[in-house]
């Protein structure tokens, strides 16, 4: 405890040492963080609002952006107001604290990925028995799943860190506090730890990559004896739901299945998942899918209608 003691904050070196790079980064993230929580709210609310999107998928649809705009949320405002300042420091239990929150919506992101890859499957291939499958009681549950999924992967991760004795060198080469460039501040011996965030980032990532990857193989390979309608909203789907799994989980395995190192691209793959994937989720999926795009037009159009007769009764 007295050796960890000896820092008590750390020191980050961000995305670039440049006084123009920052200035240009700032405006970049904040506009980008302004999208995403805009994007993301949208779709929550026009889930929330809307009675024609009352299927389990768009309430998993819904939760996923909820999800996405609480995630990029522990990274993103410290990055940006870390680009304001020359010197970039972050306290060891707001450290310990952002460490914990990353990897808690980290994974519970992960397991509702699957979660939405079963809502899926049941919808395709036992359409009849759907609603009766996927029901409140079982969303609930799912949705409870997803948080102790989240909160079992992110808890080993800081108290192992967090008992990790530092004892001088405090800086870190990157814009959060993340795993491996931390136990690389360490003064002791990480082997074992480095072990266990291969086994709990590394090893199932991959494990839940391949799953959902072969679980829409199939699916997809299903669609031969459907209707041309129905092949093409399960085909936008699925294309959907693929495209945000690439994203979010192919920088998370390059990070992570690897033996404990920092490479200078780390951080820009953690840009990509943490602030970047956030924001491509409410365009993947409001683009691709026609009854979120009928839905939101149909409220938002009705709630400027009844603003401006407001207005105009004013």
């Amino acid at each position: 405890m007295e050796q960890r003691n000896n820092v008590t904050e750390f020191v980050l070196l961000g995305l670039t040492q440049s006084i123009l790079g920052q200035k240009i980064l700032f405006a970049v993230f904040l506009l980008t963080y302004m999208l995403t929580m805009a994007g993301n709210l949208l779709i929550v609310l026009t889930v929330v609002l809307s009675r024609d999107l009352d299927a389990p998928m768009f309430f998993f649809l819904g939760y996923l952006s909820f999800m996405d705009a609480i995630f990029s949320s522990t990274v993103t405002p410290q990055l940006i107001k870390d680009l304001l300042y020359e010197k970039r420091t972050i306290s060891f239990k707001a450290c310990m604290t952002q460490l914990f929150l990353e990897h808690l919506f980290g994974g519970a992101d992960e397991i509702l990925l699957v979660v939405m890859a079963y809502d899926r499957y049941v919808a395709i291939f036992k359409p009849l028995h759907y609603m009766t499958i996927m029901n409140q009681q079982r969303c609930a549950m799912l949705i409870l799943l997803t948080w102790v999924g989240g909160l079992l992967h992110a808890t080993p991760h800081v108290l192992f860190v967090y008992n990790l004795p530092f004892c001088g060198p405090n800086v870190i080469d990157h814009f959060c506090c993340d795993l491996y460039p931390l136990m690389k501040l360490s003064c002791a011996d990480t082997y074992i730890i480095s072990f266990t965030v291969l086994a709990n980032d590394g090893v199932i990532s991959v494990t839940i990559f391949t799953f959902l990857l072969v679980s829409y193989v199939v699916i997809l390979q299903s669609m031969k004896n459907m209707s041309k309608e129905g092949r093409r909203k399960a085909l936008s789907t699925c294309g959907s739901h693929i495209t945000v799994v690439i994203l979010f989980f192919v920088p998370c395995i390059f990070i992570y299945v690897r033996p404990p190192s920092t490479l200078p691209i780390d951080k820009y793959l953690t840009v990509f998942y943490t602030i970047i994937t956030p924001l491509l989720n409410p365009l993947i999926y409001t683009l691709r899918n026609a009854e979120m795009r009928i839905a939101m037009r149909k409220i938002w159009t009705t709630k400027l209608n009844l603003f401006h007769l407001f207005e105009m009764k004013i």
